[in-house]
């Protein structure tokens, strides 16, 4: 049998993030896709690319904390996510520097 992923009391959904600017929230929402580069590593959750309501951020510098490679750990998962909702060009993100922040369902 299947476990369908349920989101977790009190969330929201990644395309109800933009409401919350400035705010902390849990979100739970499916991941669509994984890019990394240099410097960060954005998370696209919601939608894909470039309808996603909500990205997630994690910078070089803190990658290092994650016990394996982003794309390994949270690729075509279903996680909850704790943060501080923030705007990027007329965008939600939330920046992800602790693994703690993520709770793969």
């Amino acid at each position: 049998s299947t476990v369908v992923p349920q989101p977790l009391e009190n969330s929201i959904t990644a395309a109800e993030a933009k409401n919350y600017y400035g705010k902390e929230v849990l979100v739970c929402s499916n991941v669509y896709k994984i890019k990394k580069f240099d410097t960060v590593t954005f998370i696209t959750v919601g939608d894909r690319y470039p309808n996603s309501p909500l990205t997630l951020v994690v910078f070089a510098k803190d990658r290092d904390k994650f016990n394996g490679d982003l794309e390994d750990i949270y690729n075509n998962k279903y996680i909850c996510i704790t943060g501080d909702v923030k705007e990027y060009k007329e965008k939600a993100e939330i920046i992800i520097d602790r693994p703690d922040e993520i709770i793969v369902q």
